[in-house]
């Protein structure tokens, strides 16, 4: 089974009945002519999806200048690197929000991805061979299943997949990303995408990592974390986060630099969130809820002689308690 995309002309044709929905008020009759456009094709339903998708990622109603992205996509056609699109937007939004904007259109792709997470978004899914796969936030996967190969090709941000090999013994079970091609054997494995990387953690099972141009396979055993770059793969003896507890909504520290614990929480809010440098070392330890990212930077002062400087809902800096 391949998943199939929408074409670049029917995402922009969605974006551009959204805008005309937003500029009438969602008139009935303009409402009437949109929906005999979503039913005409199913690749028009499907684009219809991401855009909305993608339209309450940015919510549109509370940031400001949020809007000016659909029309920067609209009329660079999708074309646009990030500084053009940027050079588009300046001037628009707000100090902080369009920090956020800016970081954001470097997900545009996750609208022509198989499946895709808005910022703070988990998702659960099951794969057509029955393997379940978590979606953590701001994260976009394509799917490639035929009669040869069951591929899962992790454009951006983490999943965490659960495999059997009674479930398909024929064809491997295969997670590419950037810098490898890993396989998974009976195995319950997190994989994470970052920039210049690739982070796997197995819970249970084994996973084979493959290089490309190298022929030899490197295994990777129940709970143990691996770090993929370009000068080849590094095992990690400690983590400072359990990095499967995001799967069940937490996020699990273990003496954690101040600087990096607000790094991950960043990457489920919008805005601006830092500390001052004289702090960023400050550690720390303990469990806390992604649900709600604000209540849990409430938290912060409670535990660390710190405070909480906000200048509007997208922009918190942590700074030492004066």
């Amino acid at each position: 089974m391949t998943v199939v995309a929408p074409s670049a002309k029917a995402v922009k044709q969605a974006i551009q009945w959204l805008l005309r929905l937003r500029e009438s008020g969602s008139s009935p009759a303009l409402l009437q002519q949109c929906e005999q456009w979503r039913s005409a094709r199913h690749e028009h339903e499907l684009a219809w999806q991401r855009v909305i998708h993608l339209h309450q990622d940015l919510d549109l109603r509370t940031i400001p200048g949020a809007g000016v992205a659909l029309h920067t996509l609209e009329t660079s056609q999708r074309r646009l690197h990030r500084r053009q699109a940027l050079k588009l937007l300046g001037g628009v939004a707000l100090v902080g929000s369009a920090t956020w904007l800016a970081r954001d259109l470097d997900s545009v792709s996750a609208w022509a991805s198989d499946y895709a997470t808005a910022t703070g978004e988990r998702r659960r899914l099951h794969l057509p061979d029955g393997s379940l796969m978590q979606l953590n936030t701001r994260s976009a996967v394509d799917l490639a299943f035929d009669q040869q190969q069951r591929l899962v090709h992790l454009k951006q941000g983490e999943l965490m997949l659960t495999c059997s090999e009674a479930q398909d013994q024929t064809r491997p079970l295969l997670v590419q990303t950037q810098e490898a091609l890993l396989e998974g054997f009976n195995a319950r494995f997190v994989v994470r995408q970052d920039i210049a990387c690739t982070r796997v953690s197995v819970s249970q099972g084994k996973v084979a990592i493959h290089r490309p141009g190298n022929g030899q396979v490197q295994w990777i055993d129940s709970s143990q974390h691996w770090r993929l770059d370009a000068s080849g793969a590094q095992r990690l003896d400690r983590v400072d986060m359990d990095p499967m507890a995001w799967s069940e909504g937490l996020i699990v520290t273990r003496d954690m630099r101040l600087h990096d614990f607000l790094a991950q929480v960043s990457r489920y809010r919008h805005g601006y969130l830092a500390c001052s440098d004289d702090i960023a070392d400050l550690r720390l330890s303990g469990v806390f809820r992604l649900d709600d990212p604000e209540q849990l930077l409430q938290l912060l002062p409670k535990t660390l002689p710190v405070r909480l400087r906000q200048r509007t809902r997208w922009w918190i800096r942590v700074e030492h308690m004066a």
